[in-house]
């Protein structure tokens, strides 16, 4: 492969590769070529905005306000979709409106049609892209004595490139799903959930990949109702009278619901610069200070745009400040406080003001994203079990029309939640199917529920070292696994000799906490053995760098990703 020209590789032609593909684009730079190698037949929907994450009936969490900016608006593209397409997702292009969530199968063929603009803007600068479809990566083996990365493909045998950007994307392993019946281990691709259930179902999980799984189970048993001024109602199929689904959730709580965002793409004048928190690790003796970022990127922000609930949290730490937020959750019914919340969205979208707090912590959350890796083991404990419970739970952003549907199957008497605790476990059944859920209940009774199918909705897992898919980045040590030292080597120690199974001593003496997945650097290069970083391998597929990147915000994530590693490669 004789060329002057820079050979770039992008594994998974998702959301991600295509982020990636348009920032290469925008850079500038001419010398270079471009593979993109996709397993599946189309490029920019991935797994979340096809059928292999989607039926019609699921919807973004995002609406065309909150998304980067591609080549065209969603608005602009909506124009040239065929009526019949139009008409299948109600869509009415005359009265298209920015704010409003979108289907996510349309969405997907939105995305698709960019990269779709994007090649031809490759072929018009003469950038050299070529495109594998339904191309299965079987291996990438880094070749640092010829300054090259090859990757092996069935078929194709080895390529060799100079850069390989690992885009993966979502990732759900099958571990008793297709072994157990009525056992799923995710609820992806949906297709597979178009099951008619006379029974109880299990979901273990109430975040949106919970709700994702609920539209189709609900919808394949039963149908909702809308009467004019009233609210939306739900009732069983005859063939499906004792069908019920009950969510079983460690904290026993739903996610907030969609509102209006002042600023839709989680930024801030008022965030500490990247020079700034450098500034703070060298003297703060490498650590970033996850108080340090609590206050300056969270608690400040308030004085000037909420000085009475800057007032109420001025003093509070990250814990007290978690407690405050949780109380009325942990006290209320989840069904009650969701349609309180409901209420309070739906006015927030209606007059177009934020709910100021829960947006910073959006804001918080994405800012912290990058440095998070040089968080002390310690904070990265306390952001891991305090912190993160709460982002979760706000910034999930339910939709409107999801709400409706959980309200209206609660009122049905078909929809329950059911506070699981930490110590629960999910015994799948091999001889008579589904699986027994071993809880302790809120009475501190112990309980151990026959349910004939169970569906995992947890979300999207963090995936360890080991399971790592390219097998000789794992043998010859290009990759190393993430982990964070210990501030402390007294509370290191303890946490060892106390049998923490995640817990360390390093070569150096040092005490490190393991987290998920494989070591980055900032420019998301990976890190070997030494930790050396890679001058030819770059990754942001999320399950594999969670630990370190403990939030990843979707397409937000993306971009902000794909301008750090092309910044490096280029």
């Amino acid at each position: 492969m004789a060329t002057n020209k820079k050979r770039i590789a992008i594994i998974g032609g998702g959301p991600a590769g295509l982020f990636l593909f348009k920032t290469l684009l925008d850079s500038g730079k001419r010398d270079i070529e471009i593979d993109i190698f996709e397993r599946r037949n189309r490029l920019g929907a991935g797994m979340p905005y096809s059928s292999s994450g989607a039926n019609d009936e699921h919807i973004t969490n995002v609406s065309e306000n909150e998304i980067p900016e591609l080549v065209t608006s969603i608005a602009e593209w909506a124009r040239t979709v065929p009526v019949a397409i139009l008409n299948q997702y109600h869509i009415d292009p005359d009265n298209f409106n920015e704010y409003k969530v979108l289907p996510r199968l349309f969405f997907g063929m939105y995305l698709s049609a960019q990269f779709d603009i994007l090649l031809e803007h490759a072929k018009a600068e003469k950038i050299t892209t070529n495109v594998h479809f339904e191309c299965n990566v079987e291996d990438i083996i880094d070749k640092p004595e010829f300054n090259e990365t090859w990757i092996s493909i069935p078929d194709l045998g080895i390529i060799e490139f100079d850069t390989v950007v690992i885009c993966t994307g979502h990732k759900w392993p099958m571990i008793h799903e297709g072994k157990v019946h009525g056992y799923f281990d995710a609820p992806y691709p949906p297709a597979k959930l178009n099951l008619h259930l006379n029974h109880k179902v299990a979901i273990r999980g109430s975040s949106l990949t919970a709700i994702d799984a609920i539209r189709t189970i609900a919808r394949n048993n039963g149908a909702f109702f809308k009467a004019e001024g009233r609210n939306l109602t739900y009732e069983p199929f005859e063939h499906s009278p004792n069908f019920k689904i009950s969510m079983h959730s460690r904290n026993g709580m739903l996610p907030a619901v969609r509102f209006h965002l002042e600023d839709s793409h989680l930024s801030n004048n008022s965030l500490l610069s990247e020079e700034e928190i450098a500034a703070h690790i060298k003297q703060n003796d490498g650590f970033l200070s996850l108080d340090y970022v609590f206050e300056k990127d969270f608690k400040a922000i308030f004085q000037d745009k909420d000085p009475e609930f800057y007032a109420k949290i001025r003093e509070m730490k990250i814990e007290d400040f978690v407690t405050a937020m949780m109380e009325l959750r942990e006290r209320l019914d989840p069904f009650i406080l969701l349609e309180a919340e409901y209420e309070q969205a739906a006015k927030s979208i209606k007059r177009k003001e934020t709910i100021y707090w829960k947006e910073m912590l959006g804001v918080l959350s994405f800012a912290m994203n990058y440095p998070a890796k040089y968080l002390s083991a310690e904070d990265m404990q306390r952001l891991q079990n305090t912190l993160i419970p709460l982002i979760s739970i706000v910034i999930a952003y339910v939709p409107q029309s999801s709400c409706e549907e959980l309200l209206a199957l609660n009122n049905a008497g078909v929809l329950e939640m059911i506070s699981v605790g930490d110590d629960s476990e999910v015994v799948p059944e091999y001889e008579k199917g589904g699986a027994t859920y071993h809880y302790t209940s809120e009475a501190g009774e112990k309980q151990s529920i026959y349910y004939q199918t169970f569906i995992d909705c947890v979300g999207q897992p963090h995936l360890s070292y080991a399971q790592f898919p390219f097998k000789s980045m794992l043998e010859n040590r290009t990759i190393s696994a993430a982990r964070i030292r210990f501030r402390s080597e007294e509370q290191g120690r303890r946490a060892l000799d106390s049998g923490n199974e995640k817990v360390e001593q390093g070569a150096d003496g040092a005490y490190y906490l393991s987290v998920s997945g494989i070591a980055i650097n900032d420019s998301f290069q990976v890190l070997d053995q030494y930790g050396a970083y890679s001058e030819r391998i770059y990754i942001m597929a999320v399950p594999y760098i969670g630990g370190l990147n403990p939030d990843y915000s979707g397409l937000d994530f993306c971009e902000e990703a794909a301008r750090r590693i092309v910044k490096s490669l280029l």
